[in-house]
């Protein structure tokens, strides 16, 4: 067993602990004499009635956090593989509102996403165009995937043996669904869903007959004749609760995980993949993200980040260091929190390889690198850039590199392409969200005659430009002008001069910023 496994079995981070759960299930199926055949599967299901979101890339990256952590404690003995699966078989409800000429494809309602025509014209269907997308936004992060199509599924034999299954044990299946259902809907349930013959259209009609032998289904089709076909070949798809289930038994999914939306319904899902005679996944339920007012997010009502939002104002990195941390507590997910994150994950970064190595295997960082981070950070923060910027308010990133080179003259575009990333990063968010909200104060007489003191001794400075040096200067100056709370004393400062409540350890901006800049900043500050 080599070092990493033993470390591993003890290892406290979250997919560790899924691992260890899934090896435990597997072990178990070998018990019972039902060994694992073929790699162990991961999946993620997709909706692709819309677009990739944060919480798809959320679910992906979680799930190969798992992936790379069950990797290491088994030490290679069991192949994997993740699975993503796009529901494309099932029947659009709605039009989009933000695809083209959305009404040339109201005649389209209730079919097959694959065979709804594709209204970007890139594509066969809207359901193949999603499902590209789809792949576009995985592969954009380099995530290691194998992309399935649930129609492909259904009419290609995949789901055939299980489908079959399923027809044998309909009324166990029905036995699981109908108490979960309302009088009304439990007159009209059925499993499965045929695909009309006549119209196409994905129906919801009760069965009039069952025949498992002969592996066909008889119901009335929407011309008001009774249609018999056979459940196989792609002629139906099975409602989401069995199809679920189904799904799990089909594709041999060994761990999956979910939104706490999910669930309710898990034992469900669970259930159905028992009766068809297959042991459920290992599961792992996660909180759903809030927005800045604690409210759910919702694709739906827009009131969350997209991805392409985060990535505007940080890295990737950052992201998933987000979906990392405590994915079973609720967390709020706004722009607020972006900078945060980011000077974590530089945190994590930095600290890295000077760590045991029981340490960095429970360090952030190496679950977004699945195992491997880099060995470059940034000398400088993310909160110190933007207010660097807030100062300095720079129009490109060359005149920003003039301060940052300064600070550190050992760094470079060239040399430290993170900070250089970094540097445009907090610009760009320094101009959509700090620029906009900036209030600058008047100093009351005890902050002006402090302020003033530190500015005349800032340019009496004489000793090397050390940030810690001159953090003891400012917090010096504050005790000396006797501020009850010092905390308020560094707030008045970023008040007055930079027209915000808070910001990083003032020597830091010093540092950074310039001695005599900042005594100029100060100057300017009371004179205004």
């Amino acid at each position: 067993m080599s070092d990493l496994q033993t470390l591993a079995e003890t290892a406290k981070a979250w997919p560790f602990e899924q691992a260890r759960a899934l090896l435990k299930r597997l072990r178990n199926m070998e018990k019972q004499g039902k060994p694992k055949q073929g790699p162990v599967v991961f999946e993620t299901g997709y909706g692709p009635s819309g677009l990739p979101h944060i919480g798809t890339f959320g679910e992906v990256v979680r799930t190969t956090m798992v992936k790379t952590a069950f990797e290491a404690l088994t030490g290679g003995d069991f192949e994997t593989k993740l699975i993503c699966i796009s529901d494309d078989m099932d029947g659009m409800r709605k039009v989009p509102p933000t695809v083209p000429n959305p009404e040339s494809l109201e005649a389209y309602l209730q079919k097959p996403l694959t065979d709804v025509p594709d209204p970007f014209g890139t594509h066969d269907s809207y359901g193949a165009h999603m499902g590209a997308r789809l792949c576009a936004f995985l592969d954009s992060f380099g995530f290691d995937y194998e992309f399935l199509s649930a129609t492909d599924c259904y009419k290609d034999g995949t789901f055939d043996p299980m489908l079959l299954r399923a027809l044998e044990k309909f009324d166990e299946i029905m036995g699981v669904m109908l108490p979960t259902l309302g009088a009304e809907r439990q007159a009209t349930y059925s499993p499965f869903l045929p695909i009309s013959p006549t119209t196409g259209r994905v129906l919801y009609v009760p069965m009039k007959a069952i025949d498992a032998k002969a592996g066909t289904i008889t119901f009335e089709d929407e011309d008001g004749t009774d249609v018999t076909l056979p459940v196989t070949g792609g002629n139906t798809k099975l409602q989401w609760k069995p199809d679920f289930g189904m799904r799990w038994a089909a594709l041999g999914v060994d761990f999956e995980m979910f939104g706490k939306d999910h669930q309710d319904n898990a034992p469900i899902y669970s259930k159905i993949t028992r009766i068809l005679g297959c042991q459920p996944p290992q599961q792992y339920v996660y909180e759903l993200f809030l927005d800045e007012h604690g409210t759910k997010i919702s694709k739906t009502k827009g009131n969350g980040i997209a991805v392409e939002e985060w990535l505007k104002y940080a890295p990737q990195e950052s992201l998933s260091l987000y979906q990392f941390q405590k994915p079973r507590v609720a967390k709020k997910l706004y722009f607020d929190v972006i900078p945060k994150a980011v000077d974590e994950y530089l945190t994590f970064l930095e600290k890295f390889p000077n760590e045991e190595p029981k340490a960095q295997i429970g360090n952030p960082v190496w679950h977004i690198h699945g195992g491997t981070p880099p060995t470059e950070t940034s000398p400088v923060s993310f909160a110190l850039l933007l207010n660097l910027v807030s100062a300095a308010n720079p129009e490109t990133r060359e005149q920003l590199w003039g301060f940052i080179s300064r600070y550190a003259p050992e760094a470079s575009p060239e040399s430290h392409p993170l900070l250089d990333k970094l540097a445009g990063y907090a610009m760009e968010y320094y101009r959509d969200f700090v620029e906009p909200t900036k209030s600058y104060r008047a100093p009351n007489d005890q902050e002006r005659a402090a302020m003033e003191d530190l500015a005349k001794r800032l340019r009496a400075w004489t000793d090397p430009v050390d940030q810690g040096e001159l953090q003891t200067l400012t917090f010096t100056v504050g005790k000396e002008h006797e501020f009850e709370n010092l905390r308020g004393w560094f707030q008045a400062l970023y008040e007055v001069l930079l027209g915000q409540s808070q910001g990083p350890r003032f020597g830091g901006f010093i540092a950074l910023y310039g001695v005599e800049e900042t005594a100029q900043l100060i100057e300017d500050a009371l004179a205004r």
